[in-house]
């Protein structure tokens, strides 16, 4: 097995082949990868989304060949958009509970289903995966404002749990476009704006620490006003020095860059 495919809603992915280690990543339904090591029962994966690479363990991989695998990476899948679905396998009564950001390979949006494999699925509710959203910006802040409250979880990329990064590349993802996973790999892509009255609904800022790592990333959304997952997704204000945030009265993180991913004609 050299390749395989998330058949469940959510697969995590740790730093060591251990259940202890810390999960620094989680495969939604319908993402694919490829194995690169194998360690007793745990496999070492490389997501074709993101280029990340951790530990899963074996036992919750559905393999797929690399035929398959190549035509994956060639197509754009539909992406569930709605905050939480079903999916249901043809000629099979179970259902799976699915999160935003999961993907439906070659989807039939008339008939409503998709396939991994051989097994063919359906699906109910919103997907989106056409790239054509004349009003992304809005359609991105729509995205975010889904997962306010949901509770910060270190490597999460869903409403039960979700880390700045996470929060930014799912949001993406639902609009059809493709992030990094880490926010100090975000940080590299668009482009820089010199102030902050410059931003735009959609845009990145980036956070630093002491020692001048990027270590938070949030999306703006009005002018001053910026959509993070610190603690939980909240909205607070930002400016020049950072964010303020509206409870404590205080600045949290201190403002490094703000980039502008999306590209206007």
């Amino acid at each position: 097995m050299n390749y395989g495919i998330s058949d469940l809603s959510i697969i995590p992915v740790r730093r060591e082949p251990a259940e202890k280690s810390e999960m620094v990543t989680q495969i939604l339904f319908g993402e694919h990868f490829e194995l690169i090591e194998q360690v007793e029962n745990w496999s070492k994966v490389r997501l074709a989304y993101d280029n990340y690479e951790g530990w899963v363990d074996t036992k919750m991989i559905s393999p797929i060949d690399e035929e398959f695998y190549h035509l994956l990476s060639k197509q754009l899948s539909a992406v569930a958009n709605d905050t939480f679905n079903l999916v249901f396998q043809e000629k099979d009564y179970s259902n799976k509970l699915i999160v935003p950001g999961s993907s439906f390979p070659f989807c039939d949006r008339e008939e409503k289903s998709f396939r991994i494999g051989e097994k063919k699925y359906f699906y109910q509710g919103k997907v989106t995966g056409n790239g054509s959203d004349d009003h992304i910006r809005d359609s991105i802040i729509e995205a975010a404002l889904k997962y306010f409250n949901a509770p910060y979880l270190w490597g999460g990329r869903t409403p039960y749990g979700i880390d700045c990064s996470g929060l930014t590349q799912i949001v993406y993802k639902l609009n059809s476009i493709s992030l990094p996973r880490d926010a100090s790999q975000q940080v590299m892509v668009g482009e820089p704006l010199t102030f902050v009255e410059e931003a735009l609904p959609g845009d990145l800022a980036f956070f630093d620490n002491n020692e001048g790592k990027i270590t938070h990333v949030g999306i703006i959304w009005d002018r001053h006003k910026i959509i993070h997952a610190s603690g939980k997704v909240r909205i607070d204000n930002v400016d020049h020095q950072g964010i303020f945030n509206v409870d404590t009265k205080r600045y949290t993180h201190k403002l490094r860059v703000i980039k502008r991913i999306i590209t206007e004609e």
